[in-house]
């Protein structure tokens, strides 16, 4: 019986730590956003924009997760902006990240007037999703695209601008 006990308080603790793995989301207002956007540090720093019910966005997750992961002593920031709207920020968002176990940074931009802030992230941006900025401002870069990425389109993008 004991060790039944034993057992049982081991697979609910492993349990805790496996899903405490995934990143709890925040809620992000758009200034906060625009000082990672604007920062100038020498880690590349890779802005996917997505939402939970965007399938296309949904598919490509697991690239920008698998890069994060394969780069973690490396210079790079992964930051997940989903633009769900707020009302779905703990019943859909939060359920989501948990059930993927996404250990990227995970934020909801609650700023629901897109017209005030995708200018800035990108003139050429129409607000389609999923789009993605990639920044690296001690080598001067900004690019923006507007696509749903490949494990080997986004590897290529973001790879040479790691910093070793």
């Amino acid at each position: 019986m004991k060790f039944i006990a034993l057992l049982s308080t081991l697979v609910f603790f492993a349990a805790l730590n496996f899903t405490s793995s995934a990143q709890q989301p925040t809620l992000m207002k758009w200034d906060q956003l625009e000082g990672i956007m604007n920062s100038k540090s020498d880690t590349t720093i890779v802005i996917n924009f997505w939402a939970t019910w965007c399938a296309p966005c949904v598919k490509e997750l697991p690239h920008f997760e698998q890069i994060g992961k394969e780069n973690k002593n490396n210079k790079i920031k992964i930051i997940l902006v989903s633009l769900d709207f707020k009302s779905q920020f703990e019943i859909r968002l939060k359920k989501f990240v948990s059930e993927k176990n996404l250990s990227s940074a995970v934020y909801l931009l609650d700023e629901p007037d897109y017209n005030t802030w995708i200018d800035k992230v990108s003139p050429s941006w129409n607000g389609s999703i999923p789009a993605t900025l990639v920044i690296n401002s001690k080598k001067g870069i900004r690019e923006f695209y507007e696509k749903e990425f490949t494990y080997s389109e986004l590897a290529a993008i973001v790879n040479p601008l790691i910093q070793k």
